[in-house]
């Protein structure tokens, strides 16, 4: 499969008539939040405690191309044991959420949406709280927050989002970093764009046909705002 350039899989032009998008709804681990090294920190910890299959460094760029759902089946990691373990790991990100940080450019991104006239949210399986806590003062640009959604459960949180802010899911982008982001999205009947700097690596996020796949958080707002074709 011939992977496109991580800018656009479309014009701004061609976005701007397809689909005026009014609400841009963005995961947060991955996508806002420079999360994946903490997570690679932290997993061989969790996985000594749920006894499931560690993962050596040699492991990272293969996994980063799988969906989460090959991922749990990789590591040996029964269905039942999915909300433990995801409980267990917002308790860390809770105990470790003064350290988190931005990707840089997402503060300045957000800001510039938010003065576009876009309406912002996060939906995130990660809680408010600890969204709140690295945004710090980015939080002002997010009118919605629909948090703690289970590992397969962002669907049901992407429409409650639109039916929150008034919108019908057409009218709706969600931005993502992982195949289940993009799978949450054709569920919830909204577009779908994905995010190079992430969990899932440009490869695999290319095969779920995104409306956008963007390099870096400055080609968001350049892309829905709609700059001049040369500087894109």
């Amino acid at each position: 499969m011939e992977v496109p350039d991580p800018v656009s899989v479309m014009t701004p032009e061609d976005a701007a008539s397809a689909a005026p998008y009014r609400l841009v709804a963005f995961d947060f681990d991955g996508t806002l939040a420079d999360s994946f090294p903490w997570f690679c920190a932290n997993l061989n910890d969790v996985a000594a405690r749920y006894r499931f299959r560690r993962v050596e460094a040699d492991e990272t760029e293969r996994l980063r191309g799988l969906s989460a759902r090959a991922i749990l089946k990789d590591l040996g990691i029964p269905a039942w044991k999915v909300p433990l373990i995801a409980r267990h790991m917002r308790v860390l990100a809770t105990r470790d959420a003064p350290q988190l940080r931005l990707f840089s450019g997402i503060p300045e991104m957000l800001a510039g949406l938010d003065a576009a006239g876009f309406t912002l949210a996060v939906v995130s399986s990660n809680s408010e709280a600890n969204v709140r806590c690295a945004l710090g003062a980015s939080a002002g640009s997010i009118r919605h927050y629909a948090c703690g959604a289970s590992l397969f459960g962002k669907a049901r949180r992407l429409r409650a989002v639109a039916r929150a802010a008034g919108v019908e899911p057409a009218d709706m982008l969600a931005v993502g970093d992982e195949i289940r982001d993009a799978d949450a999205a054709a569920q919830a009947r909204c577009g779908f764009a994905a995010v190079a700097w992430g969990y899932n690596n440009p490869e695999a996020l290319a095969g779920t046909r995104p409306a956008f796949l963007f390099a870096e958080p400055g080609a968001v707002a350049r892309a829905l705002v709609g700059p001049p074709r040369g500087s894109y």
